[in-house]
């Protein structure tokens, strides 16, 4: 009895692959956690599509721009919206960014992995541009919509352009400031080498640095200084200013604090303002055409961060065994 062979083995033309190697190793270890982050990035893209189409539906039925907007324009779910926003670089760090090598290390899959062809730099390469290029897509395409959606409107919308919610996640903030996180992740993940130690430390280093982040956004531009008279009503042009002091100022040109004169009668406080010759209000401001400077200032420091952060990863994983 003779058998005979449908195919010859040898001569199988395998079915030619998008993505080969290393590249597809790495993407199917994690292809859970990039199917969550893009599954993230459509939905919140559906969802702030579909809140500015409400928007448009209040303002148009109000008669905007002609008529005053409703108020308030907009309620619990914008708010629920920026929210998660200006959380998402944080989550990205903390669960992302701080398992990415360190999970590999407590496993034991990093030793497994660079005891093969690939080198360990080659390896380690591959894992840290992986995370750092789908943090830059999702937070990126975010980043854009919710700008498409605010800037417009803007103006109804309640918050100041120097607001966390609003700043934070227009423009190339958002993904300069996740990819910072992100690269803080790993880095202390790498140092760590343990997932839930790594995690509880990447979340404090995030709350730690967003604060310091609050505390530096109004340094990123140049002050503007106004004067107006003591009685008049604050110009029209400050508006949608954001405010970094202001005083009271005399004819020579002399600043006093704002309540330099505030006494307790009426009487009192004229007498005071006579006294030092106050004429005038000084107001110290940003204003919303520095915006975009200032943002990407502010994403050009991140990102310096970032290629710090990435380096020195690189530069201790090829010191000291994983």
């Amino acid at each position: 009895m003779s058998t005979t062979l449908t195919a010859d083995p040898a001569a199988r033309t395998a079915r030619p692959r998008l993505l080969r190697g290393l590249t597809w190793l790495v993407l199917r270890q994690h292809r859970t956690t990039l199917c969550c982050v893009l599954a993230l990035t459509v939905l919140g893209s559906l969802w702030i599509v579909y809140q500015r189409a409400q928007l448009i539906d209040v303002l148009d039925a109000a008669g905007w721009p002609g008529k005053p907007a409703p108020v308030p324009v907009v309620g619990e779910a914008y708010g629920s919206l920026t929210s998660l926003l200006t959380l998402l670089p944080g989550v990205l760090a903390v669960f992302l960014g701080a398992p990415l090598i360190a999970a590999d290390q407590e496993q034991g899959t990093a030793q497994l992995v660079t005891t093969q062809s690939v080198t360990r730099r080659r390896w380690v390469v591959a894992k840290l541009g992986w995370c750092l290029l789908i943090t830059l897509v999702a937070c990126s395409v975010l980043s854009a919509v919710f700008t498409w959606w605010w800037h417009p409107y803007r103006s109804v919308l309640g918050d100041n352009w120097m607001d966390t919610a609003v700043f934070d996640v227009t423009g190339p903030v958002l993904p300069a400031l996740a990819l910072f996180l992100t690269a803080a992740g790993f880095t202390i993940g790498i140092l760590v080498r343990r997932v839930l130690a790594s995690m509880v430390v990447t979340l404090g280093f995030t709350v730690v640095a967003q604060t310091a982040w609050d505390m530096f956004r109004d340094r990123l531009g140049s002050p503007r200084t106004i004067r107006y008279p003591l009685d008049g009503s604050m110009p029209a042009r400050l508006d949608d200013a954001y405010e970094v002091d202001r005083w009271v100022g005399s004819a020579d040109g002399q600043l006093y604090g704002w309540g330099s004169c505030a006494e307790a009668t009426e009487k009192a406080t004229n007498a005071c303002i006579e006294e030092k010759g106050i004429v005038d209000n000084v107001f110290q401001y940003l204003d919303y055409d520095q915006m975009s400077a200032m943002q990407w200032t502010g994403a050009g420091i991140l990102l310096a961060g970032t290629a710090v952060l990435t380096a020195f990863a690189l530069w201790w994983t090829s010191r000291r065994p994983l």
